[in-house]
């Protein structure tokens, strides 16, 4: 069924709720009217946005983390990551969170895209970097990271994606939009 309503109209904020507003991100309800007239109230989280950095050594191995993440009781396989600093261009975030969680600096970084991870209650936008021409540096977590870096051949790290080792759903993005990247 074609929808009457134009694909450029967009909800009318009535109200704005802030919950709670924490370190990262903050939670608020909105009440809304929706372009076909219906009024509603979503709640969602306000993010300022961040990047994600796929970093690849010249012979085509991955450096990941294997960060333990405690919303899922787990470590897990991830790409390095990191939310914006207020007045941070992502570029800029990109390099830092690159060598403060893998202790490498790029001397390389092709933006690739962004994406939205979970639009359905979140407004955070993610840009996903390729990281090349690396060089060591000096790993600088945070004191609430526990991160082991782990290296992967670009091979391993898919096969690790279809067998359900990595289910870091921004890590298997990043994989897969730096893997077309490199094929054109």
């Amino acid at each position: 069924m074609i929808s009457k309503y134009s694909d450029q109209a967009k909800a009318k904020i009535n109200k704005i709720t802030e919950i709670y507003k924490g370190r990262h991100f903050s939670f608020i309800t909105e009440d809304i009217t929706l372009p076909n007239d219906v009024r509603s109230e979503i709640a969602m989280v306000r993010h300022p946005g961040s990047t994600a950095i796929v970093p690849l050594l010249d012979d085509y191995t991955i450096v990941m983390t294997r960060q333990y993440r405690h919303p899922v009781r787990n470590y897990i396989i991830e790409i390095p990551a990191g939310t914006l600093e207020p007045g941070e261009s992502p570029l800029s975030c990109a390099k830092r969170e690159l060598e403060e969680e893998t202790g490498f600096m790029a001397n390389k970084l092709v933006e690739l895209s962004h994406i939205h991870m979970l639009p359905a209650y979140s407004d955070e936008k993610i840009y996903l970097y390729l990281a090349k021409d690396l060089t060591p540096s000096q790993q600088r977590l945070d004191q609430d990271e526990i991160i082991h870096i782990v290296k992967y051949s670009f091979d391993d790290a898919m096969r690790l994606i279809n067998n359900g080792a990595i289910t870091d759903a921004l890590t298997i993005a990043a994989i897969y939009r730096a893997w077309i990247y490199l094929q054109s």
